[in-house]
């Protein structure tokens, strides 16, 4: 096949962002003939690029270290771009965009920008049609050449950490960017306590221990995969962990509350939604938990949660 263009994605970070550049990233790879792509990412992220067969050049860019910024530089010295993508629409990434000296420069059009005078770094700005970020993403990708959609985004297969009831279980992760998007810690207690009537353990991962009563698996990001991939469902907020539980394709419930499940919630199909009705849209980093999150009550959770888990037996010990 004849050499295609280099092609520079910018997704720096954080958890879910990066997973939701992964269709944008395997779509591109796969379909536009000959193409070799490399992703600049925070270091402290670019284990979730690790093996990915659609991920030519992992580039580590760490904004606080001017060693980082020589490297990347150099880089794109050495390495000429022919097509920059920048799905995450900051100054920062326009910068980057602009620094490796790519012909074509794609970005959001101003009203899908996360900050404004990011258009300027770009020569095409695409306005998506579609209300989801990975939708968006993919707008993107289009505008670059590529054909075809790919969903099948490979993610890392993780590492075993920390402790695991022999039971089935429910996965959790109760902490978000911002305390407005959490669910009360003592719903959680009541979750727990009526899936253990039906035979499952709620499991809180988390990355240290907390004060809640709850079962806790204590782990880093690698644990996290393995342990979603084990979990019988899982129960999440707008955070990292529940879009790699839609990455997966693990049944489940996300709790939403201010910020627009249309445009952030999980992207698949596999799992369910709740909001509570008039729930306001903002996407102020609050720390407060709102009462749109507290309103949706445990019970209600339960009940969602019950057709995931009809067909896994309570006495069966979940495998790796």
């Amino acid at each position: 096949m004849p050499e295609g263009p280099h092609i520079l994605l910018v997704r720096l970070g954080a958890f879910g962002d990066v997973l939701h550049a992964l269709p944008a990233a395997a779509s591109m790879k796969r379909t536009i003939p000959g193409a070799r792509l490399t992703w600049a990412i925070d270091p402290k992220w670019q284990w979730l690029l690790e093996g990915n067969p659609d991920v030519d050049c992992v580039l580590p860019v760490n904004r606080k270290s001017r060693e980082s910024l020589r490297a990347a530089w150099q880089y794109f010295r050495q390495t000429p771009v022919d097509i920059g993508v920048d799905v995450q629409g900051l100054i920062k990434s326009g910068l980057l965009l602009r620094a490796s000296r790519a012909a074509r420069r794609i970005g959001f059009a101003a009203g899908f920008l996360r900050e404004r005078a990011a258009g300027v770094f770009y020569t095409e700005r695409v306005a998506p049609e579609k209300a989801h970020v990975v939708e968006w993403n993919l707008a993107l990708a289009r505008a670059a050449g590529a054909t075809t959609v790919v969903l099948d985004a490979p993610v890392p297969p993780g590492r075993a950490e920390g402790e695991l009831p022999e039971k089935p279980f429910v996965l959790a992760c109760p902490f978000a960017g911002w305390g407005a998007k959490q669910w009360p810690l003592e719903h959680y207690e009541e979750l727990g306590g009526l899936l253990a009537e039906l035979g499952f353990e709620l499991v809180l991962n988390v990355a240290a221990r907390t004060q809640t009563a709850r079962y806790q698996h204590v782990s880093g990001l690698p644990g996290l995969i393995d342990a979603t991939r084990r979990a019988a469902a899982v129960v999440g907020l707008d955070s990292g962990p529940l879009h790699l539980a839609a990455a997966l394709g693990k049944p489940g419930v996300a709790l939403f509350g201010p910020t627009d499940p249309a445009r952030n919630g999980p992207f698949g199909g596999t799992i369910t939604t709740l909001r509570a009705p008039g729930a306001p849209t903002t996407y102020r980093r609050m720390n407060e938990i709102l009462p749109c999150m507290r309103a949706l009550s445990p019970r209600m959770v339960f009940e969602t949660l019950l057709p995931c888990l009809t067909t896994v037996s309570p006495n069966r010990t979940p495998t790796r």
